[in-house]
């Protein structure tokens, strides 16, 4: 049996001896037929660049356009960029003139540059186009494809028209690239620029015995339309917050064991570029940004029953939309506590130059008196000098251009509330 097995192995070792011969030989002669052929017997392969873009043309991102005036901008606003961008990987947004928006809706309230900043802070927003037209001519939608490699346009199901009444997509829609996501109910420009007129009208007048119209849309009263006296009917806030909404706008990731929090407080009432550029710099200073959202009782006992404009909710979700934000705190508290810092782990309280009133800081009241005593208050200087009351004198000094642009676009709202059907949506 030994003999047997020796036998074996030595039948194996002379196959595989054999096998590596063979293969060396014939090894041999393709190196020999490569030589005696010459370099032009080796296949050609494409260019190192050519194969890179190749790889990124195969791999190169859905990009996404949406375009729009964003005067005033709000969370409305802020969710169509939202659902744009779940449409693509990357949200290219263009943000129409002054003078385009003026020859075909009316006079802007915020002008390009303040556009620019509120579009450039919402976190879903990849790049912007400023200067955009407000048609989609056939010649900016060849420069969106080509120059600016875009694969889809997108707006939301309320009609957009031309002042002639054409269609203003119709070139993307016939072109076979246009998307269409869900308008977000409860709010437009238009229907915030009524709620100042309104409040501008019973401030003025202080003709109405019941309660103040701004406790109205703070409440959210339904789809209640009050014309103010004027026979021009606005809208009354009936945005409905929903926890899901809420989720969408939220940041998943919450602040390390080590992070360095900083927080800051307000009303953030019709969020503003001033509020986007103080949320940036109180973002550098830190590693996590924590923003406080005052009530609308705090609001209206700091600031007058008719404050704020948006109510709670709805300025809650402008401010989430905004990159420099990590996390806010819904209702909170008017002063800063020793247990509220502990609580959140907040490493350093600060504050705007800039802000509506500061008659607090020379209170004894002081809200920041207890992180002014620990050592970690800090004023920050403001870069604009821009306030909500800045923007509501913006519409008490042009106020019956405003007025003439609202019921304009007031009859195209209502066309669109009567005859929407269900869109499905995020």
């Amino acid at each position: 049996m030994a003999m047997e097995a020796g036998s074996g192995s030595a039948g194996c070792s002379a196959r595989t001896l054999a096998a590596c011969v063979i293969g060396g030989i014939v090894l041999g002669a393709s190196v020999l037929a490569l030589h005696l052929t010459g370099p032009t017997a080796i296949p050609s392969l494409p260019p190192l660049d050519a194969v890179r873009r190749r790889f990124r043309r195969r791999r190169r991102p859905v990009r996404v356009y949406m375009d729009g005036c964003f005067d005033m901008m709000h969370y409305g606003h802020c969710n169509a960029l939202r659902q744009a961008r779940a449409l693509g990987d990357e949200l290219i947004v263009g943000v129409i003139s002054d003078e385009e928006i003026k020859a075909n809706k009316g006079p802007p309230v915020t002008p390009l540059h303040e556009r620019m900043i509120m579009v450039r802070a919402v976190k879903w927003v990849d790049d912007i186009i400023p200067d955009a037209p407000y048609a989609i001519t056939e010649e900016f939608m060849n420069k969106l494809f080509t120059e600016y490699d875009i694969d889809y346009i997108i707006h939301g199901d309320d009609p957009c028209l031309l002042p002639d009444g054409t269609d203003a997509y119709a070139l993307a829609k016939k072109a076979g690239r246009y998307k269409q996501i869900k308008r977000t109910e409860g709010v437009s420009t238009t229907d915030i620029v009524g709620r100042m007129l309104l409040c501008v009208r019973e401030r003025s007048s202080d003709a109405h015995n019941h309660s103040s119209l701004q406790r109205q849309f703070s409440s959210g009263h339904g789809q209640k339309v009050d014309d103010g006296g004027s026979g021009s009917g606005t809208r009354v806030s009936h945005f409905l917050p929903t926890s899901r909404r809420i989720v969408q706008f939220s940041n998943s990731r919450g602040p390390g064991p080590d992070s360095r929090i900083v927080y800051i407080d307000g009303a953030f009432d019709l969020f503003h570029a001033g509020h986007v550029e103080i949320l940036r710099l109180a973002r550098e200073l830190g590693d996590f940004l924590l923003v406080g959202i005052h009530t609308d009782q705090t609001i209206s006992s700091t600031r007058g029953r008719h404050r704020p404009i948006m109510n709670l909710h709805e300025r809650s979700l402008s401010v989430l939309a905004c990159r420099y934000v990590d996390e806010v705190i819904i209702g909170a508290p008017w002063d800063v506590s020793k247990d509220m810092i502990t609580t959140f782990n907040i490493s350093l309280v600060v504050h705007g130059t800039i802000a509506e009133n500061m008659d607090f800081m020379e209170d004894d009241s002081n809200p920041y008196a207890v992180p002014k005593a620990m050592g970690i208050y800090r004023r920050l200087e403001s870069p604009l000098d821009i306030t909500t009351s800045t923007i509501i004198r913006r519409i008490v000094a042009n106020h019956e251009a405003y007025q003439k642009r609202n019921e304009k676009k007031e009859a195209s709202e209502k066309k669109y509330y009567e005859s929407k059907s269900f869109v499905n949506g995020e």
